[in-house]
């Protein structure tokens, strides 16, 4: 008896243990592609993404490739697949090379969501954290400020991919020739944004070979950083102004020197748990509707033509607050 009593006591155990995997393997796994893994951009993102991730008690986290590289990525999303997650979130580098990756994704039943990419229907929905027009033009108009609203200037992306760079340079130039007639690019836009070297080196070069030119916008968090530090060493804060994307506490010591004017942007942190929130949503079956509010962003604009989600945060970043926010 006393036999039979063990026995039955360890097959209890056995499956309350088993019972218990099972009941974990049923979390949601949600994984979200950066661009580029490892820079001050995306470190705050995924900081955003692990909350939400606690919150909704999911199992979401941030992965991606170790540079800048649409192949990279498909690569990455293809071993996501593989692995059959839930939902497959994704910022890219190149939305036409990932469109039939993520159409795979999408036929297996698997949520895909794109970030940065609100021109580019490559997934159910696109998250954005700010509304780009108006994001394009707040930095035309702090650069026009600056250069007295004429001469010359440059814009950088992060790559001649990168949708919502690229859309944002769009906005910007068109904007510019509406309002400020009497600026001009001195050179098309260049994609050297997701590099403080490459910024570096081309501001160096730009302000040798264009001297008619008087102001940069940086549409990559690391385009102003590599600007501002070129016009450190070329002691040209006076005669270049520096605006754009950039992390508050990365940008802090060339906003306290003037090499860079203002960082406008939103907090990464925030789309990462919007990211997550919205995918969970949705694999349980949810509707995105004009209600739809996350904490922190408030309620959400639905354009359910283009298949865009989309706030409006946008963040000025100055010499006065940029070491007061935490990130």
């Amino acid at each position: 008896m006393k036999f039979k009593l063990a026995l039955l006591s360890a097959t209890l155990v056995s499956a309350c243990m088993l019972s218990g995997t099972s009941f974990a393997a049923e979390k949601y796994e949600i994984a979200v592609v950066a661009k580029v893994t490892g820079i001050p951009w995306f470190n705050r993102m995924e900081t955003g993404v692990n909350e939400a991730a606690k919150k909704l008690d999911v199992n979401a986290y941030q992965t991606g490739p170790s540079t800048p590289d649409p192949a990279q990525q498909v690569k990455v999303i293809e071993d996501l697949i593989a692995k059959n997650v839930n939902a497959i979130i994704v910022v890219p580098n190149d939305a036409k090379v990932l469109e039939p990756v993520l159409k795979k994704a999408r036929d297996k039943g698997i949520v895909v969501l794109t970030h940065e990419s609100p021109d580019e229907q490559i997934g159910q929905w696109d998250i954005e954290t700010i509304d780009s027009e108006k994001y394009a033009q707040a930095n035309v108009d702090e650069l026009a400020k600056n250069m007295g609203g004429k001469g010359g200037y440059a814009i950088y992306v992060g790559s001649l991919t990168v949708p919502l760079h690229n859309a944002w340079a769009d906005y910007a130039i068109k904007y510019q020739k509406e309002k400020y007639p009497e600026m001009f690019e001195v050179t098309s836009r260049l994609p050297v944004a997701e590099s403080i070297d490459k910024s570096y080196a081309t501001t160096l070069d730009l302000m040798k070979t264009y001297p008619q030119m008087k102001g940069i916008i940086g549409f990559g968090s690391l385009g102003p950083i590599g600007a501002g530090q070129a016009v450190q060493k070329k002691r040209a804060k006076d005669k270049i102004a520096v605006v754009g994307i950039a992390m508050p506490a990365q940008a802090a010591p060339y906003l306290m020197r003037g090499d860079i004017k203002k960082a406008l942007l939103w907090d990464p942190k925030d789309a990462g748990y919007a990211l997550v929130t919205v995918a969970d949503q949705l694999l349980q079956g949810k509707a995105v509707n004009a209600d739809l509010s996350i904490d922190g962003l408030g309620k959400a604009d639905i354009d359910t033509e283009k298949k865009v989600i989309r706030f409006n945060k946008i963040l000025e970043v100055t010499k006065d607050n940029a070491q007061s926010l935490g990130f």
